[in-house]
């Protein structure tokens, strides 16, 4: 795990997205227009939580979200995800 410099905000988490597969169970190589978004990923920074509401993911947590959640950032050449904890479905 890399340490990043980007503290969210309120609610919002910051996922850095496990690797694509690149072979099928099968042993055939997936091509990088049929591969599969992510749906699962590391928690890299987490923001303070809202007033009410503290956040009950921590940094080191592998997580499963929404196919389409979050919004793709990259900092320093490295690809992550920030979204808001809500759109977090389960912590593996």
């Amino acid at each position: 795990m890399t340490q990043v410099n980007v503290k969210p905000l309120a609610d919002r988490v910051l996922i850095q997205p496990a690797a694509a597969e690149q072979k099928t169970a099968g042993g055939f190589i997936i091509p990088d227009t049929a591969k599969e978004k992510p749906q699962r990923g590391t928690v890299v920074a987490v923001g303070p939580g809202k007033k009410d509401e503290p956040l009950t993911v921590k940094v080191g947590d592998v997580v499963l979200y929404g196919k389409y959640a979050g919004t793709e950032i990259s900092v320093d050449g490295n690809d992550y995800l920030i979204m808001r904890e809500s759109d977090i479905v389960a912590v593996i």
